[in-house]
């Protein structure tokens, strides 16, 4: 399996001519019915041998982080790191390996993360709120600069995600360390964080509207990155998950499932459709059981969401067309829709 990147870096190198990726493209998009933009296509698997090596990986960093932590607790987060960084020398910048350059990101940003965190552990020291909610902002800052190095290096799609997820660190916990008292709006502001999370998604998508570069692998885990930012929050709020949900919450949710399934189709993502399933799933279960359906609640609940998220998926270029037409010049600058790649 080849992704649009590499398809991309193929052109770049020489190995293959414009005319002939964009033929391939064209081949692709008319064998599977669909518009190649529409598949949402990502790159995580070349092959079962990045399952292979993610599994070796995992055993090495694990094994690595538990000598660390038999010497001293931050060593086992800074070994993880350097391992990670070191190991992403290869499998990342030389074989560009899918699975393996996203576990070594992730264990490279977190170690950085975890050794910082078990410095605080080991001088157990005795502070306040406030006082700890900036040292993990500060935390979280450097984690973004330690993704940002990484992104400088060895420019996985996935980092930027992680950066972007350490920013939200950094900016929620400076709000509270300078106001104390608003920890109980700690979803709202998630929220709004997600929904910046979800604008630096589109400005990405939006520099590649046929998303035939590695920007659209960015984009698509930005928006991996801000849908639960955006659907948790919001859902939270409603009280969703309290003791009784009633009717009227149950059709609220149901209502905003379907205002998300407007912008998933509008912007081409399904991320948003898939953080918020869980809440419109509990809230479709509770409709049922209302309505006497007690023993298979849950049945019919699966059946009715089941067989919509079916239909979505086997109409999602119909219902695109129809979502992109009432939006506009809005609409123009949307992912295509109902056209096959050009060359």
């Amino acid at each position: 399996m080849y992704s649009e990147s590499d398809i991309d870096g193929a052109v770049t190198a020489g190995a293959i001519s414009r005319d002939a990726a964009a033929a391939l493209r064209n081949h692709v998009a008319a064998r599977s019915a669909v518009p190649a933009v529409d598949e949402e296509h990502f790159r995580l698997l070349t092959g079962f041998n990045d399952i292979f090596v993610s599994i070796a990986l995992a055993l090495v960093l694990v094994a690595v982080a538990w000598i660390g932590k038999s010497i001293t607790t931050p060593l086992a987060g800074a070994l993880v790191a350097v391992a990670a960084w070191a190991l992403a020398e290869y499998f990342t910048r030389v074989r560009r390996m899918a699975l393996p350059s996203i576990l070594l990101l992730l264990a490279f940003v977190g170690g950085v993360a975890a050794s910082l965190i078990g410095v605080m552990v080991e001088l157990h020291p005795d502070l306040s709120n406030q006082v700890n909610a900036a040292i993990g902002a500060g935390i979280a800052l450097i984690a973004t600069a330690a993704a940002w190095a990484h992104w400088q290096r060895f420019m996985v799609p996935i980092t930027v995600a992680a950066g972007a997820a350490a920013g939200v660190g950094v900016v929620v916990g400076l709000t509270f360390a300078a106001f104390p008292t608003m920890q109980d709006l700690v979803y709202p502001l998630v929220l709004v964080c997600g929904i910046a999370v979800f604008t630096l998604a589109m400005r990405w998508d939006m520099s590649d509207r046929e998303r035939r570069t590695r920007r659209a692998d960015v984009a698509f885990w930005l928006h991996l990155a801000a849908a639960p930012m955006i659907a948790h929050p919001i859902f939270h709020m409603l009280g969703v998950f309290g003791a009784n949900i009633d009717i009227g919450t149950a059709l609220i949710v149901l209502a905003l499932y379907l205002a998300f399934a407007f912008v998933a189709l509008a912007v081409d993502r399904r991320a948003l459709l898939v953080s918020s399933l869980v809440y419109v799933l509990y809230a479709m279960y509770a409709l049922f059981q209302n309505a006497g359906a007690i023993e298979l609640a849950w049945a019919f609940t699966g059946l009715a969401i089941g067989s919509a998220l079916l239909t979505l998926s086997a109409f999602w270029p119909t219902m695109r067309r129809i979502v992109i037409g009432t939006l506009g010049h809005l609409g123009e600058r949307l992912p295509p829709v109902g056209t096959m790649v050009a060359a």
